[in-house]
């Protein structure tokens, strides 16, 4: 178990480092953030001072030594825009996109477990039939299509709920649903996939043999153990959605981590984005290794793949 867990870990440093290479490197090759940041019109001078004032006159691998030692320190560097710590900016706006995630992955739960379990227990039924659809629908339909689509039907025609920003629940409910919508569909397929295995299991089997009601056996014997796997999505599911809502955070003008993402690249804040890419590196690839490392613990075959 000890080698299991010491080479799961090695492949997530690993990755964690590809992805700081990689996220440093696209970055720059944006362009030059001094034009930006500078006055306009500014002399070729003025532009030599930004750059040497932030750091970018150097050379891409000594900015790159800098960026993995600030990162070993817990400093993530300082905004070019706001002027500020990223690691504040980051945790400033980590709440806003918990809220909305949180939201998503609820919505997610009521759509597509129930869908998965109806279209498992009435195989090729009118359920199963709709639940394909909606799958289909949900893993086809742009999440910020829609979106708009939502905007223009319950903020523009109904003037039900308001087009953007963040308030009350009328606020959260459109960007909850476009973004949770395609991980509905993820969790009823998987449900459904999940759940006809189970009941094709010899102890399912043995239950209706027992004489049980058939929805103790569903309820109690069948969806109890296909729930497994599908909690272990969800979690990733919500580990995704705080990190990478953008189009969605932007479509609806929320204030949270993806729209922060936005700015920062429209406006080659370099610290801004590799710090936000690289935290939401950290905390997906922390998740897996828990997953895998409690895989591990329920299965012991898991611990002998490589």
């Amino acid at each position: 178990m000890r080698q299991f867990i010491i080479r799961r870990t090695c492949y997530s440093i690993i990755t964690l480092f590809i992805l700081s290479l990689t996220i440093f490197a696209v970055v720059r090759l944006t362009g030059d953030p001094a034009t930006l940041m500078a006055e306009p019109g500014a002399r070729a001078e003025d532009l030599a001072r930004v750059r040497a004032q932030w750091g970018l006159d150097r050379s891409w691998p000594v900015q790159y030594y800098q960026f993995v030692q600030n990162i070993l320190s817990g400093n993530l560097g300082i905004s070019f825009n706001y002027r500020m710590p990223v690691s504040e900016l980051y945790f400033e706006r980590l709440p806003n996109s918990l809220q909305l995630a949180l939201a998503a992955t609820l919505l997610s739960f009521l759509i597509g477990i129930p869908a998965g379990l109806l279209s498992a227990v009435r195989v090729d039924g009118v359920w199963d039939q709709t639940g394909k659809v909606v799958a289909l629908l949900g893993l086809s339909i742009p999440g910020f299509w829609l979106g708009l689509v939502l905007i223009l039907i319950f903020s523009v025609y109904l003037e039900w709920l308001p087009t953007g920003g963040k308030g009350d629940w009328r606020n959260l409910l459109m960007p909850a649903l476009a973004l949770g919508w395609y991980f509905a569909a993820s969790l009823l397929r998987l449900t459904r996939s999940s759940m006809l295995e189970v009941m094709r299991s010899e102890y399912i089997k043995l239950a209706r043999l027992k004489g049980l009601p058939g929805y103790v056996v569903i309820a109690k014997h069948g969806f109890k153990n296909a729930l497994v796997p599908v909690l272990t999505l969800a979690g990733v599911n919500l580990v995704v959605m705080v990190n990478a809502a953008v189009i969605i955070e932007v479509v609806f003008a929320w204030p949270g981590i993806g729209r922060l993402l936005f700015e920062g690249i429209f406006q080659r804040d370099f610290p801004l984005v590799q710090g936000i890419v690289v935290l939401a590196g950290v905390m997906i690839v922390f998740v897996n290794l828990l997953i895998d490392i409690l895989y591990a613990y329920i299965d012991p075959r898991i611990r002998l793949t490589r």
